[in-house]
């Protein structure tokens, strides 16, 4: 639609401007600035402090420029002296509540009130009552959590935070309590903020315009503009939000603030973004090589390191063969340190035995989407989910896992009343958001989704002109979802028929449609199937290849796209090209002129098994802890200790380095150049916030040293130029530079240097399929491996927390995380936990056919009868003992959603 324009007269000069665009953003386009200090554009837009006053002609009083709109022939006068005075009197009353302590406030040159009052001459306010300042009692119901801090005696009640957690984090844990002289941002009841819904992302922090709210951290160490600020993206889940690190001059990173100026995040930012920067300046970084001797380590140089690595795997390739030696790369690392990693052990080492652990997480996805689409990636930008009228979310506790998508989401759903169906076991957070939330019976998610689609065929509900015109295999489909009727259904999901058929009717009936899945739908021994059941719903109704519609696999670590893009596969080069592409295997070869192998190699589970076996002689394993992280670790454990050589390339001696024969230290996140690649496909640019500690290396770096012991140098001297080859080793890529990411990056396919990104796939059907059309796939229903009986009569699954990442290599070295979760748990229900005799905060004995762990009790309305939950976060308790290790037979993945366990109390 035509954009439509108001004339307008300001301070007597005439403008055409967009109407219904509020008067402050008129000034703004024609450059003339209006003081504010509650609004955030977005965010909080109440005119509740008045400095934005403006004088409109013929309006009986001053008009609050931020929440007045434009209109045709209006004059608007901005530097009047009666604006001028109404402005300096409101300042004059904003101040009378605030101490003027700037010299020793934290905010101290970055306040806004402070700058208001500089531009506008005020001293001091002739209203200040001190002792009526000084005398508020400070805020007690903040004292108790590690993260937020609150000053109520600096407080303007602008309101910024409290819009803040009511618009941008959509969960409103404050607001402002109490009238006149006594109002005061509280919590319901005054409840300590633990006590609320609050997720501690401080969000509330970064809207505040004074150093009412501050990050405790932060407190006393350094004034904003005695930092220096670094824009960069952040190091943990696969969303890669925008932030700005602020380090001071010791090199030590002090405070985070989510970026305003990227697509992805919006200045948001979840409580790992704010405050887990803590683990790059550990105590505990690795800062020399370490080599084991008589069982245990000693220091070494880099150069005996290096040495003894490569005379190792030279020694094991020349005796065994290449393909008795294998590498984990790394979904915590860099594109670049990624590609040199597969590069250096297939055309050094001569192996393709290379994964990473998105083997764990995302490899259903590169299958079944691979199969159904062409390619195993979201299909859709993230705010997408803006435009979108249905939100599908199946398999994942977003808010927790992906916490700034569910801020989006919630947002969406509030702001727009998009219609949300969360498909879950558990009582998620988003669950109490959902218009319909289906706990179905963990591992039943084919019937599911194969009933709701009988349902859709059934009444005449599915996209008969997409699917004739882009779509292959639909009468095949259609014979396996006849026997999925309602009540065979219900019988195997346990969940109403009701809520199937209603979930069926509104995705369908919906003009666009979401689905974000994570692990829920992918850690299952038939993930690929459901994977692919996924798939078919989205074809069956022609929800892809369109703005607000699409398929959304959520990574979940930094860069498990990029690592797989990379070629960080046993079965695939980089750029997803296969083996048996000779022109593509040409190309390769003559990029990087040596003999590169055409053998697939083994994924992660089956290292394992082959070093148990004794077949793999030797690992090399960069930024990953499979002793934290993979099934059943007892076993892993045992292969591990069964290796005759084994490397590890980490920041920390971690579970898996305490086992190696060599530990190379390394840089983390944060002391790094490069890009990385996101849940949607976008690559973009982190830049270094400080150095690397002495004696460490860039792990790139590492892997150029070795190839120089081997004699076959790789030809890399720093980022760029890697950044250069994978550009042109990847089709994908091949258009992108580092001079072309901008904030928002660019999204791949880019096949050209003048191409913007492809935000969207499969325009007008537009599928890479050999066929170019969308593959439906006949999926049938299978039992899990493992179910409850009457051994083990309880149904065992595991995730995420909001307040740790992945194996707790970096989380449980950041105090704020780890102190305020300090150990693993588990969820079990009311009904359970009184058959069991079991309280709240007990320890028990939770067991599966692997083995015991213990661990504290949470009784939790959120699990179903019969389910217990817990995660793999802790070292001590982790939950990866007792999980079931039988794969997909496609993806290789382990069954880490379902086991049967037993539960005993510890008396």
């Amino acid at each position: 639609m035509e954009q439509e324009y108001s004339p307008v007269k300001i301070n007597g000069k005439n403008f055409d401007l967009p109407k219904g665009i509020s008067i402050l953003k008129a000034c703004e386009k024609v450059g003339i600035e209006i003081p504010t200090l509650c609004f955030l554009e977005g965010i909080a837009e109440t005119g509740s402090c008045g400095l934005c006053v403006v004088e409109v002609k013929n309006a009986p009083n001053l008009v609050r420029a931020c929440v007045s709109k434009i209109s045709p022939g209006m004059e608007i006068y901005t530097d009047t002296e009666l604006v001028k005075n109404a402005r300096r009197l409101n300042l004059e009353l904003i101040l009378s509540r605030h101490p003027l302590d700037c010299m020793t406030c934290d905010a101290d040159g970055s306040c806004a009130l402070q700058d208001l009052a500089y531009k506008m001459k005020v001293k001091v306010s002739r209203f200040l009552k001190p002792d009526y300042v000084f005398q508020r009692p400070k805020e007690t119901s903040w004292d108790t959590n590690p993260f937020i801090f609150f000053d109520p005696q600096k407080c303007v009640l602008c309101g910024r935070c409290v819009e803040a957690c009511k618009n941008q984090t959509v969960v409103s844990a404050i607001s402002i309590a109490f009238r006149s002289h006594f109002s005061r941002v509280s919590t319901p009841f005054d409840l300590p903020l633990e006590g609320t819904d609050c997720q501690f992302c401080a969000a509330c922090v970064q809207a505040c315009p004074v150093g009412a709210l501050m990050e405790k951290p932060r407190l006393g160490k350094g004034k904003e503009y005695q930092l220096r600020k670094t824009d960069t993206i952040c190091a943990y889940c696969g969303l890669d939000c925008g932030l700005s690190l602020f380090t001071d001059k010791n090199d030590n990173i002090v405070f985070a603030r989510g970026r305003t100026d990227t697509a992805v995040n919006e200045g948001r930012l979840c409580v790992k973004g704010r405050f887990g920067f803590e683990y790059a300046q550990s105590p505990e970084r690795l800062k020399t090589p370490l080599i084991k001797e008589n069982g245990s380590f000693r220091e070494a140089s880099w150069g005996e390191a290096i040495q003894l690595v490569s005379s190792k795997l030279n020694h094991i390739k020349n005796l065994h063969g290449p393909q008795a030696i294998g590498f984990l790369a790394s979904s915590r690392c860099l594109n670049e340190d990624n590609y040199v990693l597969q590069r250096f052990a297939r055309s050094v080492i001569g192996t393709n035995n290379i994964d990473n652990c998105g083997r764990l997480c995302h490899s259903p996805t590169l299958v079944g989407l691979g199969k159904a689409f062409g390619t195993g990636a979201a299909t859709n930008p993230i705010n997408d989910v803006k435009l979108t009228e249905l939100i599908f979310v199946i398999g994942s506790n977003t808010t927790e896992t992906h916490p700034v998508l569910g801020q989006i989401i919630k947002e969406n759903k509030e702001e727009r009343e998009a219609f949300l169906i969360v498909c879950d076991p558990r009582k998620i957070d988003l669950a109490r958001k959902a218009d319909i939330h289906i706990q179905h019976n963990p591992g039943t998610d084919v019937a599911l989704l194969n009933g709701i689609m009988n349902v859709i065929v059934n009444k005449g509900l599915h996209n008969l002109s997409f699917i004739e015109n882009y779509t292959e295999g639909f009468e095949e489909f259609l014979k396996t979802i006849g026997k999925y009727d309602l009540k065979t259904v219900s019988r195997i999901t346990g969940v109403d028929p009701e809520q199937i058929e209603r979930a069926a009717e509104a995705f369908a009936s919906a003009n666009s449609a979401m689905i974000f899945y994570t692990m829920g739908i992918t850690q299952h021994s038939f993930g690929t199937s459901n994977v692919l059941s996924v798939a078919n719903l989205a074809l069956l109704c022609g929800h892809i290849g369109k703005p607000g519609s699409g398929v959304m696999p959520l990574r979940g670590q930094v860069n498990v796209q990029g690592a797989f893009d990379m070629g960080c596969l046993p079965n695939l080069y980089p750029g997803y090209k296969r083996f048996d592409d000779q022109e593509n295997h040409s190309r390769l070869e003559s990029l990087w002129g040596t003999f590169i192998p055409q053998t697939p190699g083994l994924t992660l589970p089956e290292m394992i098994d082959e070093a148990a076996n004794g077949r793999l002689k030797a690992l090399y394993v960069m930024g990953e802890n499979p002793m934290m992280t993979e099934a059943n670790l007892s076993h892993v454990e045992r292969a591990l200790n069964n290796l005759e050589f084994l490397v590890v390339q980490d920041i920390f001696l971690n579970e898996t380095a305490e086992l190696a024969d060599v530990v190379l230290p390394s840089a983390c996140f944060y002391e790094k150049n490069g890009t990385v690649t996101n849940t949607e496909r976008r690559v973009q640019i982190v830049r270094q916030a400080r150095q690397k500690p002495e004696g460490v290396m860039f792990d790139w770096e590492i892997f150029v040293n070795l190839s120089k012991a081997f004699g076959n140098p790789l030809p890399f001297s720093n980022e760029r130029e890697i950044f250069e080859e994978l550009s042109r080793a990847i089709p994908q890529y091949s258009g992108i530079s580092f001079n072309r990411l901008g904030p928002d990056g660019i999204q791949w396919p880019c096949p050209a240097p003048d191409h913007p990104g492809t935000p969207i796939l499969y325009v007008n059907g537009g599928f890479l399929t050999p066929s170019k059309k969308g593959q439906f796939t006949p999926v049938d229903f299978k039992l899990s491996g493992e179910l409850p009986d009457e051994d083990y009569p309880f149904l065992l699954s595991t995730g995420r927390l909001l307040f740790h990442y992945h194996s707790g290599n970096e989380t449980r070295r950041v105090s704020t995380l780890s102190s305020f979760v300090p150990e693993n748990y588990l969820e079990i229900s009311p009904e359970d936990a009184q058959v069991l005799g079991i309280k709240d905060g007990e320890r028990v004995r939770v067991s599966t056919r692997r083995g015991s762990i213990e661990l504290k009790a949470q009784i939790s309305e959120r699990p179903k009868k019969g389910m217990v939950f817990s995660t793999f976060h802790f070292r001590e308790a982790n939950v990866n003992y007792l999980t079931n290790p039988q794969r997909d037979p496609q993806a290789k993945i382990p069954e880490f959603k379902v086991a049967a366990c037993k539960i005993e109390k510890i008396s």
